[in-house]
């Protein structure tokens, strides 16, 4: 159900009927969890951006970046450096805007994994919600890598089997072929028609991208692949606060790790689980910092 301010909401007109928002209103109606909002501009922000995710989403499916692993990834030079580990790092003369723009508009020019297709597909949709002059003055410097991401995207993990359009979710496949281990599993985007879209694999039911990865199986494996609880989500409360603040606004950027990990296709939580290995180990090396 949905709270505003403490209240049910349940003007649900306020959207067409079959339009994405009220979908996604249904959905939170139909959920046992609360989402809560302060205001009807908060929760009307999430619809947006929900709504820009999935736009994205089927805007990659469109266009002709291939999925590739690390090793072999591609990037535009005019914007971007590519690092000794597969990853983009934004060059100093570019707005990070231009630069996320141009992975679609010159698609073909690029090659990355499942997991960061994601990310880019966050940066290009929350682009597409706050317009160029806040996302350069939040997301400067950028760097593409896996689940990598800025903390103003606040990306997170949580546990559930209620999806939302928008949402991104996780296929295992428990007995993939190591010699081909981006077919570990499959992070995919929630689409408004109970479809997902996953970068190497499209558009498909939950049921063909489970054949598909099943299809990528080690020899002698039968442990079918699997749609997971497991659910990322940006931090849509930080990002429509954000966006509300005065033009000028400026705030402390934190310095962000980035943790190489090499390894294809895994999911957000699994991605987290390796950052939070890195801070405790700062944490426990310097216990006085």
């Amino acid at each position: 159900m949905i709270q505003i301010f403490g209240m049910p909401f349940q003007q649900t007109d306020m959207w067409p009927s079959g339009s994405i928002e009220r979908v996604i209103v249904q959905r939170m109606d139909e959920d046992q969890v609360v989402y809560s909002y302060q205001s009807i501009g908060e929760l009307s922000f999430e619809l947006k951006l929900r709504k820009n995710i999935i736009a994205s989403a089927r805007a990659m499916n469109e266009g002709h970046a291939d999925f590739e692993v690390f090793e072999k990834s591609r990037c535009n030079p005019q914007y971007w450096n590519l690092t000794s580990s597969g990853g983009f790092q934004l060059k100093r003369d570019v707005m990070p805007s231009d630069a996320i723009q141009d992975i679609y508009k010159n698609s073909s020019l690029y090659a990355f994994e499942c997991a960061t297709a994601k990310v880019i597909i966050y940066y290009h949709a929350v682009l597409n919600s706050i317009g160029e002059r806040l996302f350069n003055r939040l997301f400067r410097p950028l760097y593409l890598y896996s689940w990598h991401f800025d903390p103003d995207l606040g990306i997170h993990a949580i546990k559930t089997k209620h999806f939302l359009p928008g949402d991104i979710v996780y296929f295992n496949n428990p007995d993939f072929n190591p010699e081909a281990s981006w077919w570990r599993g499959e992070n995919a985007v929630v689409l408004e028609d109970e479809t997902y879209f996953g970068h190497g694999i499209g558009i498909g039911t939950a049921e063909q991208i489970i054949d598909a990865l099943n299809q990528k199986r080690k020899q002698g494996g039968n442990e079918s692949a699997y749609l997971t609880n497991s659910v990322a989500r940006p931090s849509f409360k930080h990002l429509a606060n954000i966006s509300m603040l005065p033009r000028g606004y400026r705030d402390y950027k934190i310095q962000y790790i980035k943790v190489h990990h090499n390894e294809i296709s895994i999911s957000c939580d699994r991605h987290l689980f390796y950052l939070n290995e890195v801070y405790n180990r700062i944490t426990y090396s310097n216990p006085f910092s």
